[in-house]
């Protein structure tokens, strides 16, 4: 069986698990552990980051190249159009979500934890004691800033970020105001990219990953709760409700620790 090495709450390990349920390919998770568990990756795979893909003695590390392998491996239900001009749109359009929304969505959550301490204590476990939630959630914002500036995630980069952002919904919901999906009346790579890499922007309204029930459908406010991109999350809400399976704890659901890596 595939073996998905992962952080459960990783949005590049969101937008493979969508492409596995997409493919209804039967895959076990393996939560790494950030630190120590990427020594053992790193023997694994070469490298340290999430995710990696692990089938019989063939490993694979990044969701670009585990996207390629999936889709020559398991032709059925396929992520990439036939057609030249589709095909060529439709890597383009996925190496866009990674490096534009991926890489500022990352940015602005990071920015809303400093800003909205409703955010940040929603992302604690139910089990956490009560004393622990108003500690996080009394963390002054500038103190947050602060650790973050350096790292990238400074109050410019935030603002910076958060209007790419705004453009880049601008953007899908005019495109998806004519047609189903991001390429056509067909789901492609494209689209299980885009509704992953969003992940961080705003969570998915029920639970398809393992977190806490109180981060369903919360985001990053400016963008997450802007009624003019309204039509984008009702487009994601479907993609999801169609194509990706509800977390049950099961043999496809990561049941170890949960973090927000940095991958």
């Amino acid at each position: 069986m595939l073996e998905l090495y992962q952080f459960e709450a990783s949005h590049h390990c969101e937008k493979i698990r969508l492409i596995l349920d997409y493919k209804q390919l039967p895959y076990t998770t393996v939560e790494v552990t950030p630190g120590v568990g990427q020594i053992d990756l790193y023997r694994m795979s070469g490298q340290r980051q999430v995710p990696v893909l692990k089938n019989g003695s063939e490993v694979i590390a990044d969701s670009t190249a585990i996207a390629r392998y999936l889709e020559t491996q398991y032709p059925e239900r396929p992520l990439v159009p036939t057609d030249p001009k589709q095909q060529g749109l439709c890597w383009m359009m996925e190496a866009w979500a990674d490096e534009s929304i991926g890489t500022n969505a990352r940015t602005v959550m990071i920015g809303a934890f400093s800003q909205h301490p409703n955010f940040r204590t929603a992302l604690l476990p139910v089990s956490t004691p009560d004393l622990l939630k108003n500690l996080v959630g009394s963390v002054p914002g500038d103190v947050l800033s602060l650790l973050g500036t350096g790292v990238g995630f400074g109050p410019d980069d935030v603002r910076s970020a958060t209007e790419i952002l705004r453009q880049n919904l601008e953007s899908l919901c005019l495109i998806l105001q004519t047609q189903p999906y991001l390429l056509g009346e067909q789901p492609t790579l494209a689209d299980f990219a885009v509704a992953g890499l969003t992940m961080y922007i705003k969570f998915p309204a029920k639970q398809y990953v393992d977190l806490p029930v109180g981060i369903c459908d919360k985001g990053v406010p400016g963008l997450a709760d802007v009624p003019q991109f309204e039509s984008f999350w009702k487009w994601r809400d479907r993609l999801y409700a169609d194509y990706r399976k509800l977390h049950t704890g099961g043999p496809t659901g990561g049941t170890g620790p949960v973090t927000i890596g940095i991958e």
